[in-house]
């Protein structure tokens, strides 16, 4: 039942809040409808936690149900959700984003956010709803939780900025712009951004922020007010440190932490010593507090105490834990074709970061086929992002990709796919693979640049090069001050406050995420981390161009070749023929694969050239128009009583009369020719149906003398 719904208009819509009395055990519920689309929320409270961990343990999932699109998926066997689809990983990525920065450092009991669309419109995309939600349940919540948020979705077609546009605007716009925001002292800051564009400027996306400002404003004013009717009590929590063993901490360290970071050797792995510092002192607090667990105490204190002084050392004196300036990007370099047999293949370094891409080809058949809530279709550009642990050092498990590989290769993919050729100019499907084989910050932004090496290594025609960076950014609360870092590595991302991934073009941006580690970030930080990742990006694309100046002209010899022709629609059962009869033994006869499209465009895909046009010359002759007058030598196939059918092209045969042999009366074809004869015929006539009447006289046709 409900008991009390709120509302607002956002984009032309009215977005309704709908509170219940169905998750009455989660810690905080709503209902959130958006036109016809409508997500369940619920954010629950454990009473557990645990002491020593480094993280806190946060779970959010988006859940996409085949009944709210009134679809039933799966096998024969299986009719249920299984795994979540990579859409909907996506979006719980995304909200994850946004609500974990305002939760207190400190924290540490597991929070559980479960956002699930119950209904789905075709129309508005379910990720919206399931922000404000989300937002919503922690806020009414006793879950500390420095909210709320409000989310919305920016497009823009025909020069014109869009709120929350329909799926369609989108395809038809030139960005897709999702940010979130939160008040902090009265003004509004932004926290989250996730961005595809077609090469847009950076002057562009701060306009799209404008814009979405005042919207952004407003949903918080209507999450407060809905939050101050209803929302209960926060709940208090002890500080990880206690105050006795925080000081001990500090007795016993001293300032042997900040000279190990402060006169760390300028590299890349230089923090080892404050490690080995750390290790040592949990043994010597073991050991005056034996069989009391306040070991585990260290780990929070001396997190929090490095990254002070490395936020500190930035501020102050600019200097990095590698020893680079605030604008510097570590050293860059290209490789290109560095494997033998495969289509394409590119290395990319940036500093101790390296990532390797491998680029295949296949035919339209290889494309991956989609089924889920939002889109059910085909997929022709693919790119996979690993991340195995040997990449920093470490061992672990190897159980398949994880939502931080899925977000990372979805990322890559998003940034390149705007300067990918149509399928009209270039037909095959494009997998690459990123591999990670050394990772010490912004792994994602480097498989962006190895993935466009690997393109124009295969020869794939892009139309620009692409490439991103990270831009990170030091935040000291106490001061307010704060520095904006070009190229974070490893200790900056871990300790840093921001992680804002930009990549593009000469001409313009390709793809935003941004993910913070404070509440939120002004409009001005954004403005020069924007300006900040163009000028790094102009170096590395002219890195890249170097060791390869465009894509190269011709594909690899081991790439499979290719022929697309279009035939008429109506053809296209003659070419399958009756049970696919034909198109197997052509398939058969040439060893290739063949994909015909509703339309009548027609892929042939083979190894060898030779077996690509014998298998296209062959489709060409069975959907060839025959025109009255044409005559050609033809095969006896099969002789019947009142004349005799010809094959006269590839699936395409003509009847000739009895009559019609010779010009004398005969009782019976046989008396002429016999099935498997060659004889010429001519086209005389074709009927309504598209049969086709021969004439062997008129072809000149001699019977041989028996």
């Amino acid at each position: 039942m409900t008991k009390d719904t709120f509302e607002l208009e956002v984009g032309g819509k009215i977005l309704k809040v709908k509170l219940n009395d169905w998750a009455v055990q989660a810690s905080g519920s709503c209902v959130v409808q958006y036109g016809d689309t409508e997500v369940i929320a619920n954010a629950t409270l454990s009473q557990k936690s645990v002491e020593g961990q480094d993280f806190f343990p946060l779970m959010v999932e988006y859940e996409e149900k085949f009944y709210a699109a009134g679809k039933i998926f799966g096998s024969r066997f299986l009719k249920r959700e299984s795994r979540p689809t990579d859409e909907a990983i996506l979006t719980s990525r995304m909200i994850d984003r946004a609500v974990r920065p305002l939760f207190p450092k400190d924290f540490k009991k597991e929070v559980q956010v479960i956002a699930t669309c119950l209904s789905w419109d075709q129309e508005n995309d379910a990720d919206f709803p399931a922000f404000i939600g989300s937002s919503l349940a922690l806020g009414m919540s006793q879950i500390p939780w420095n909210g709320p948020l409000a989310a919305v979705r920016v497009g823009r077609t025909n020069g014109e900025f869009i709120i929350n546009p329909t799926y369609k605007e989108r395809i038809e716009g030139d960005m897709d712009l999702t940010f979130t925001g939160i008040i902090i002292k009265g003004e509004l800051h932004i926290n989250m951004i996730e961005m595809g564009a077609k090469q847009i400027s950076e002057e562009d996306v701060m306009r799209a922020v404008d814009f979405a400002m005042p919207t952004l404003q407003k949903i918080v004013d209507f999450q407060k007010e809905i939050i101050r009717k209803v929302g209960k009590e926060k709940e208090v929590f002890e500080p990880a440190v206690e105050l006795d063993i925080e000081n001990d901490i500090k007795e016993l360290l001293g300032d042997k932490l900040e000279k190990s970071i402060t006169n760390a050797k300028s590299g890349e792995k230089n923090l080892d010593e404050a490690e080995s510092l750390r290790e040592n002192l949990k043994k010597q607090i073991k050991e005056k507090y034996p069989d009391t667990g306040k070991e585990n105490q260290v780990l929070p204190f001396f997190e929090k105490e490095m990254e002070r002084i490395i936020i500190k050392n930035i501020i102050e004196k600019d200097q990095r834990p590698d020893g680079r300036k605030s604008t510097e990007i570590r050293t860059l370099e290209a490789e290109v074709g560095v494997l033998p047999r495969t289509h394409g293949s590119g290395v990319f370094h940036r500093g101790l970061t390296k990532i390797l891409s491998i680029l295949t080809l296949g035919g339209p058949g290889d494309q991956q086929i989609l089924e889920g809530m939002e889109f059910i279709g085909k997929k022709r550009f693919l790119h996979h992002y690993n991340f195995p642990p040997f990449s920093t050092g470490e061992t672990a498990p190897m159980r398949g990709p994880k939502r931080r590989e899925i977000g990372h290769g979805h990322l890559a993919e998003k940034a390149l796919l705007p300067v990918l050729p149509t399928t009209d100019v270039f037909p095959y499907t494009i997998r690459i693979v990123s591999e990670a084989l050394s990772s010490n910050g912004s792994t994602s932004m480097a498989s962006v640049c190895a993935s466009t090496i690997a393109l124009m290594d295969a020869g794939v025609p892009i139309t620009e090069p692409v490439a991103g960076i990270s831009i990170g950014l030091a935040h000291d609360a106490s001061s307010g001050k704060n520095v904006v870092l070009t190229d974070i590595q490893g200790p900056e991302d871990h300790f840093g406050d921001m992680d804002f991934k930009v990549a593009g073009t000469k001409n313009g941006i390709t793809a935003i995420q941004m993910d913070i580690k404070i509440d939120g970030i002004t409009k001005d930080i954004m403005k020069e981390a924007l300006e900040r990742a163009k000028d790094a990006r102009m170096k590395i694309l002219d890195v890249i161009l170097k060791s390869i100046d465009g894509p190269r002209k011709s594909l690899s010899p081991f790439a499979p070749k290719m022929l697309s022709m279009k035939i008429n629609p109506s053809k296209i059962g003659e070419v399958v023929g009756p049970k696919g009869s034909v198109i197997n033994k052509i398939i058969e006869d040439f060893n290739v694969s063949i994909d015909i499209e509703d339309s009548g465009d027609v892929f042939i895909t083979g190894q060898k050239q030779e077996d690509v046009d014998g298998a296209g010359a062959r489709i060409k002759s069975i959907v060839r128009e025959v025109v009255v007058g044409e005559t050609f030598q033809g095969t006896v196939r099969k002789i019947m009583d009142f004349g005799a059918f010809v094959d006269i092209l590839p699936g395409q045969s003509g009847l000739v009369h009895i009559s019609k042999f010779v010009s004398y009366q005969i009782k019976s074809v046989q008396e002429i020719v016999k099935e498997g004869d060659v004889i010429p015929v001519k086209v005389v006539a074709i009927d309504e149906l598209g049969r086709i009447n021969l004439s062997a006289i008129d072809a000149g046709f001699q019977p041989k003398k028996k």
